[in-house]
């Protein structure tokens, strides 16, 4: 395993780390015994940072880790807000947030939390910044030790470059969602602000294994929120509609040449940027973790493929994205 600065925060996080939405719920079927022994595995291999959130599962996720994951193996980065109305500023009150925090700490058997991350927040909660304040205290107290914002836009990730208490920001970057790239990553590195590049594979998308007649789950997102009905459409298949998204996806065939899977090359892909410090794909079966944590093995992309992939999306992607980003 290769480790990478985390922005300003001193910790230095495996390259290749984990999202646990999948295990918490809203993935369709899951095991919690596969899940264990997914996280196990993660940690055997090297992998010293995992993202949760207390929505995923409604804390299922974090009960997860708690159980599996100590805190001598690795950190563990959380978010909140979103159990709340994401739109009212009370949602983002001291009292709330600390109890958030607190239930969250409970779940992962924690004292302190080495990441507190505001889970994508209107824009105008983060231009209001009281809540950049409350987390200051919390921080000052020994609650958090750093925090950070997961955003859907790169002007939202602009907004919190402002703030200096930011230490870092989680992004949706893939091969098909490549803007932030342009503005928002040069501006992280010059502020050293830590980048967690989240949905790397596109909701699955950019592992070539789709058809366009796949039926996904009731109580899968790739489901109930294909387009948007529930929360923000990047977050499913990046905002690409599925069937435009799997055509897309037999064009990108060939990266998986010489790195032995499409999945291990489009994480690979993610990697080459220097302003990433982790891609955080998720899994629900320890398969699924040894695949992509082969992604630090494989060779990385000549001068050329990059500039074909910047040209396949400038040309045939960046158009069919649905809503702000």
């Amino acid at each position: 395993m290769n480790y990478r600065d985390l922005g300003s925060t001193g910790m230095k996080i495996s390259e290749i780390s984990f999202g646990t939405w999948a295990i918490g719920g809203s993935w369709g079927n899951s095991n919690d015994t596969e899940a264990v022994k997914g996280l196990e595995r993660a940690v055997s291999e090297g992998v010293n940072f995992f993202d949760t959130a207390d929505v995923y599962g409604d804390g299922h996720a974090e009960e997860l880790l708690g159980r599996t994951v100590k805190p001598q193996d690795a950190y563990i980065a959380s978010k909140f807000c979103r159990s709340g109305d994401i739109h009212d500023p009370q949602t983002y009150s001291e009292n709330n947030v600390r109890s958030y925090l607190e239930a969250t700490l409970r779940r992962l058997k924690r004292d302190e939390l080495d990441l507190y991350q505001i889970h994508c927040p209107p824009k105008e909660i983060i231009e209001n910044a009281d809540v950049f304040a409350v987390l200051d205290k919390l921080k000052q107290e020994g609650k958090i030790k750093h925090y950070g914002v997961s955003v859907e836009t790169v002007e939202e990730g602009l907004l919190c470059l402002e703030y200096p208490g930011v230490s870092t920001l989680q992004v949706i970057y893939n091969i098909f969602r490549q803007k932030p790239a342009q503005e928002l990553f040069p501006q992280a590195v010059e502020k050293n602000v830590g980048i967690l590049a989240r949905v790397p594979l596109a909701s699955g998308l950019l592992t070539g294994k789709f058809k366009e007649n796949h039926q996904f789950e009731n109580d899968d997102h790739r489901n109930f929120n294909a387009d948007g009905e529930h929360f923000n459409v990047g977050e499913t298949f990046g905002g690409i509609p599925f069937s435009t998204g799997v055509a897309l996806s037999r064009e990108l065939d060939w990266i998986s040449e010489g790195r032995g899977s499409m999945t291990r090359a489009s994480l690979k892909w993610v990697l080459e940027h220097e302003a990433v410090s982790a891609v955080i794909p998720g899994f629900k079966r320890e398969e699924q973790v040894s695949d992509s944590i082969e992604a630090v093995n494989v060779k990385g992309f000549r001068t050329e493929e990059m500039e074909r992939l910047e040209q396949f999306y400038d040309r045939q992607v960046h158009d069919v994205i649905r809503g702000a980003y």
